[in-house]
């Protein structure tokens, strides 16, 4: 197949910068999450190590590391990341087999490295996002072929999410599954290869949820909310207890009473709750309006990314942060069944922090991004019709990614 060659455009009143409104809303994030880290955490910190600070502290070590990586990604022309795919995903796959051999054990689970400073389904995260960008935006529209799409996007897909269920970690195998079905409809497949997905996927997940007595706990639990309450319904009492206390305006910074031990994780899984009894319904909407900030900024950058490639990346990057958001607040409200994903950029973690913030700093890199100087397409991408502006919200058979002429097409923003 012939090739089409598209050219780096030098315009510098077409040259976005950096998404600036996107980085006051990871700021405000960040900001929010600090606080009520050391809200949540200086009487554990106290009672476990004698330092009120001494999770504020780390957190705050995280965060600057995070600071650090978000800035390097953003400055990195994103095209490399591009090149590194491979490695980057053999990487990854790498350390989810050796969290498996020699990983450390907690909460039930065998998650992490290095005592338990690093989680490699952290990193699988963004490792899968990368990947599946470099290759989707790589077949244009071959994808929607069973043989060359959807098959092997499937094995892929699988082998990742058996390798994170094996530690077990059903929320992250979760939410990188629904990431990477959302990314294959945005590069270009057909409304039936997603339904599909979801079938297969969704019986997968049912099979695998009825072989484990604790996950149909939980699922018995959530159907049940009122059963066994101090059992396996005790940690979303409490946690009900806890947002139903804060009422509209909350009982106050520092305030909370949930914290003293009656919720479990309350400085991670349950963080939203601790904020909901503290600052409120206010509070909580403001938090929620920040991700919905974020979502909008995210896809917007993906509209109108320069080609393919960073359509896909950035709008996997925004799918996965929104998502486990949206999963997060879902269970702490008993609107999901309980599950272990933290609150990005609120919840306390270091892995989850520095990971997520790498992912904006890629998404600030495609906001002002432009061509390589020659960058070779599948000749049929080239053909791909509209803006994503416009392509993003049909459900038809034509591709959602972006033309590499799009940045001309939507000058300044």
């Amino acid at each position: 197949m012939s090739q089409a060659k598209a050219r780096r455009t030098n315009n510098s009143e077409t040259t976005p910068k950096y998404d600036y409104l996107l980085i006051v809303t990871i700021a405000a994030l960040l900001i929010v999450g600090l606080m009520m880290v050391y809200s949540a955490t200086f009487a554990l910190g106290y009672q476990l190590y004698g330092q009120p600070t001494y999770f504020f502290v780390r957190q705050l070590l995280w965060a600057g590391l995070g600071l650090i990586a978000m800035v390097v990604a953003a400055r990195i022309e994103y095209h490399t990341w591009r090149k590194w795919s491979i490695p980057i995903m053999a990487s990854a796959l790498l350390l989810l087999g050796l969290v498996l051999a020699v990983g450390s054990d907690r909460f039930g689970g065998q998650r992490w490295l290095l005592n338990g400073s690093v989680q490699p389904s952290e990193l699988a995260k963004l490792a899968v996002i990368i990947y599946i960008a470099d290759w989707l935006s790589s077949k244009g529209a071959r994808i929607r072929q069973v043989t060359y799409g959807l098959i092997p996007f499937a094995i892929l897909l699988g082998f990742v999410t058996g390798l994170i269920m094996l530690q077990p970690d059903f929320s992250t195998a979760t939410l990188i599954f629904i990431t990477a079905i959302a990314m294959f409809f945005i590069a270009g497949g057909d409304l039936w290869q997603m339904i599909a997905s979801g079938i297969l996927g969704g019986a997968t997940f049912t099979l695998l949820i009825t072989r484990s007595d604790y996950r149909l706990a939980r699922i018995t639990s959530f159907l049940n909310p009122m059963g066994d309450q101090l059992g396996s319904n005790y940690q979303i009492r409490q946690i009900l207890i806890a947002l139903g206390s804060g009422g509209i305006t909350g009982l106050g910074l520092g305030a909370s009473r949930q914290k003293f031990g009656y919720i479990p994780a309350s400085h991670t899984d349950g963080i939203f709750a601790i904020l909901g009894e503290e600052l409120g319904l206010i509070g909580c909407l403001i938090v929620i309006a920040l991700f919905a900030l974020l979502a909008y900024r995210g896809f917007r950058v993906a509209m109108v990314a320069p080609d393919a490639f960073g359509t896909v990346l950035a709008a996997g990057i925004t799918c996965s942060l929104i998502f486990q958001a949206l999963i997060n607040i879902a269970v702490v409200t008993a609107t999901a069944p309980f599950t272990g994903l933290p609150l990005p950029f609120i919840s306390f973690g270091g892995s989850s922090l520095v990971i997520s913030m790498t992912g904006v700093g890629l998404v600030l890199a495609v906001s002002r991004g432009t061509l390589p100087e020659e960058v070779e397409y599948p000749e049929d991408q080239e053909e791909m019709v509209g803006r994503a502006s416009n392509d993003l919200r049909r459900w038809d058979r034509r591709s959602r990614v972006s033309r590499p002429d799009r940045r001309r097409l939507a000058g300044n923003r």
